[in-house]
């Protein structure tokens, strides 16, 4: 057995723990990353956003090139799917990426440990390879980012086939004649959006009245519209109670939620079902106990301010944390965790994390929806402007969705923006460095905005919050 020694030791290689062990290593301390898969990238980059967003985008262009080229002119016949070529590429995309990350690795002379890492106690860490060999490390400082997994349902034996999370629904060999997901978030309408594009008869069962109940109201309403006319069938306050494998379709039946009947179950048959119903932290077998880590009733790490555990020197970031289970809050996290290691002060502004679901249209989010103002009291305004009158959302032909500015009555401090539209991923950000410096919704209105542009959309909501839109 050996023992090695560093600075820090960062468990997980997700977004979290390698963005912290890169800022470590450019603030000149000795790092070591241990990571159960044998490439760096975590859930991310390997079974999550990457391959994922490759797959939206490819089946994006399968669905424009079959049904909206003609609008522009173009006229395309006998269109057909080549998915293995559309998989080989989503793989490709992973491969690079994740390769590249390793290259940042040797570059900082960072080390990089392939196997499952257990605490043994505060500053020690085992790790055993697929070999079966154990190592021990030691270092002052551990920071756990082992992120999240997906949450299964009672009697659900996951096969990755037709019972299937999130990772079995980005490598299917052939597009299911029938696809039901359970769930109506994030990943579910995500995945959903993929297969029904790709020819599948895809329907979301959802537990409760809304989608995504985070959004704001208003533009989850917009969305489910827009899924709708896309063909995607919903199934709203309804549970999966049970699953029946059958030689070739599965029989799932379906109630009422929280609600108590005899009548019998709705039936939906289906050639594969997605469980999209959430994550959960993932610190089965860290060894959590041996360093005395305190954990809430959710399973989550508790951390102080500094992202300190109950433990000196064990640090915990990510998913496993408080906090939405979000890659980019993560990678934030990271970086502040390294420069604090490293003594410098350093923070994540929790209000002002966006989010971003990739469907078409998009929807982007930061800061708070008009609901939660309304419970809080908050006196607002309301700034709305549809891509409809954005002159670039009408020669690209993508003018469904709006942008929505809620800022205070009195200061006109942006408190929430809210936006479902082709661009609204890449517009969210001028959102969130706006609100992160204080910005008021006419200061954006009075900012020079490129034409023609969907930002603009951004800057007439703005127009709209305080005063009066130029072109409404």
């Amino acid at each position: 057995m050996s023992e090695i020694t560093a600075d820090v030791i960062v468990i997980g290689a997700g977004p979290g723990g390698y963005v912290a062990a890169i800022r470590a290593a450019q603030l000149g301390l000795n790092v070591i990353v241990v990571d159960k898969r044998a490439q760096a990238g975590g859930t991310c980059l390997n079974v999550g956003c990457i391959p994922s967003k490759a797959l939206l985008h490819s089946s994006h262009k399968f669905a424009e090139t079959r049904l909206h080229m003609k609008r522009h002119g173009i006229l395309v016949e006998n269109v057909r799917l080549d998915l293995k070529a559309m998989l080989a590429r989503k793989d490709a995309i992973v491969d690079e990426l994740t390769r590249g990350i390793g290259f940042l690795f040797r570059k900082h002379g960072i080390r990089f440990a392939h196997g499952n890492a257990t605490l043994l106690g505060p500053k020690h860490v085992q790790v055993v390879n697929e070999e079966g060999k154990t190592h021990e490390y030691h270092a002052a400082h551990i920071i756990l980012a082992t992120g999240s997994e997906s949450i299964s349902l009672p009697n659900f034996e996951i096969d990755e086939k037709r019972i299937l999370t999130s990772t079995g629904a980005l490598n299917l060999p052939k597009v299911p004649k029938t696809l039901t997901v359970i769930g109506g978030g994030y990943i579910g309408l995500e995945m959903a959006s993929v297969w029904s594009r790709l020819g599948s008869s895809v329907t979301v069962v959802e537990a409760g009245d809304r989608l995504v109940p985070t959004l704001d109201q208003e533009v989850g309403v917009a969305l489910h519209k827009a899924l709708e006319k896309q063909d995607i069938g919903f199934r709203m306050n309804r549970q999966v109670t049970k699953v029946v494998k059958g030689e070739r379709i599965l029989t799932l039946h379906v109630t009422p939620t929280n609600q108590k009947t005899d009548k019998l179950p709705e039936i939906i048959e289906c050639a594969a079902v997605l469980l999209a119903v959430g994550r959960r932290p993932n610190t089965q077998g860290l060894g959590l106990e041996n360093a005395n880590v305190e954990m809430t009733t959710q399973g989550r790490v508790v951390v102080n301010r500094h992202y300190q555990t109950s433990c000196p020197g064990v640090y915990a970031i990510g998913d496993i944390i408080h906090g939405p289970m979000l890659a980019h809050k993560a990678i934030e996290e990271g970086v502040a965790i390294a420069e604090y290691i490293s003594g410098q002060f350093a923070s994540v502004n929790y209000g002002i994390i966006p989010a971003v679901i990739y469907t078409l249209p998009e929807v982007a989010s930061v800061g708070k929806t008009e609901e939660e103002l309304k419970e809080k009291g908050v006196s607002y305004q309301v700034g709305k402007f549809p891509f409809s009158a954005v002159s670039r959302a009408k020669t690209a032909g993508e003018t469904a969705g709006f942008v929505k500015i809620l800022t205070d009555s009195r200061t006109d401090e942006i408190l929430g923006v809210h936006i479902i539209g082709d661009a609204a991923g890449s517009m969210i950000s001028e959102a969130a460095i706006a609100m992160e410096f204080g910005a008021s919704a006419e200061d954006i209105a009075r900012s020079c905005h490129a034409h023609p542009s969907f930002s603009e959309g951004m800057k007439e909501a703005a127009w709209a919050a305080f005063d009066k839109p130029i072109h409404m």
